[in-house]
Formats: C-alpha cells, structure tokens, sequence
C-alpha cells in the first residue's frame, strides 16, 4: 500500500515538472523503491530526499533519479553504461527500457547487494562488475548511453570514444564555485555538445576500487 501511494504522489509531483514518459513510469512502477533503500527509510521510498545507504555512498532521492533517467531519454534496444551502482535502483529501471545495461561500482558491498536486488526481480540483462569505472570501461565496446553518478572535475572528453555516434551522456561537472551541475553530452562526429541541465549534490569521483567494502 505504501508502494502504491507512494509512486501515486511521486508520479504527480514529476506530471508537475513536465515528466509524464509513459515508458518510463511503467519502469519505475515495476521496481520497488522499498526493495532499494534501507529497511529504516522504507516509509520515505519515494521521497524526494536523499537517504544515505552502506559504504558512505547515497541513494538520490525519487524525483532527481526519475528526472535524471527522463533526461538520459534511453531507447528499446540500447545499451546503457552506469558509472555508479549504489543501490542498484537506476540501474534495474534502465534494465526495464534498455536491451543491455553494465553498472559498475568501487564497493563490493553494493555490487553485492544490488546483483541481489536484480536477481529478485528477475532482470536477467544487468549485469553489475565491481570496477574503477572513472575511465569509463575501456574495452566494452560502445555504448547508446552513459550515465554517471560521482562528479567530474573537468570536461570527460575521453569517455567520447566509448559512445556511438549520435549517443548522448549524462554526468555531474563540479564548477569553480564548488556547485554540481548535471549535464547532458551529446557525440557529434568526434566532438561532445554540452547542455547544462541542473544542479545535483554529487561529491567528486574518487579513483580505483575500495580496498575494504
């Protein structure tokens, strides 16, 4: 029940900013935001705030992950790169709308927990790799989209090559203020057109896989 009423208000809240994508609140629907967050936040599964989650990391809250996905605008039949696991709730939305989607992480943890997540939902077309995903994935061939959720501290001009033609990539940019803000890169030929789109609480990349967790 507090599934229900809690997608009923998020749904309406997004109808408010303009996101009302068929697709893709079909795919929220159909995963369970209660399955991703500690069992302590259950009652604020579709809140908009921020619930913090194993290893340091943070789940966003519903309507900046639903937004965010509404903006990466993924296809039937694409292949989708995610640069950050956490919980694995992105990711099992975009295993809903996409043909294959690699999430990667630092912390095993999360690996761990959201490989268990997808295995309960039976999605069978994410596969989940603990990785220094900050290159990219080098040697995964080429993606339709890419979406990152740690912040850059300059342009990632080099994930270009990890994207067809025409593919179009989501990521936080710190600016010199010390602000977040998403953007959206779009391939053309060989060079990246960038939209900012909006602020984000993202904290900076941090490089290599975590020793411990």
């Amino acid at each position: 029940m507090v599934e229900k009423e809690g997608f009923a208000a998020l749904v309406l809240r997004l109808r408010a900013e303009g996101i009302s994508d068929l697709d893709l609140l079909t795919a929220v629907e159909q995963t369970p935001r209660s399955l991703f967050v500690p069992t302590a936040a259950a009652a604020d599964a579709y809140s908009a705030r921020t619930t913090p989650i194993e290893c340091g990391a943070f789940m966003e809250g519903a309507d900046l992950a639903v937004r965010i996905l509404h903006h990466l605008q993924v296809k039937p039949g694409q292949r989708v790169l995610e640069i950050g696991t956490g919980s694995g709730f992105t990711g099992a939305v975009l295993g809903r709308l996409a043909e294959r989607v690699l999430s990667v992480d630092r912390y095993k943890t999360l690996v761990t927990g959201a490989q268990r997540r997808m295995d309960k939902l039976s999605l069978r077309n994410i596969v989940i790799r603990q990785a220094d995903g900050i290159n990219g994935m080098p040697g995964e061939g080429t993606f339709d989209r890419i979406l990152v959720t740690g912040a850059f501290t300059s342009m990632p001009r080099f994930y270009a090559e990890q994207l067809v033609s025409g593919g179009a990539m989501i990521a936080p940019l710190m600016r010199e203020d010390g602000t977040c803000m998403m953007m959206r890169l779009t391939k053309t030929g060989s060079r990246f057109d960038r939209e900012d789109l909006f602020p984000v609480p993202y904290l900076p990349l941090v490089p290599h896989i975590a020793a411990a967790l």
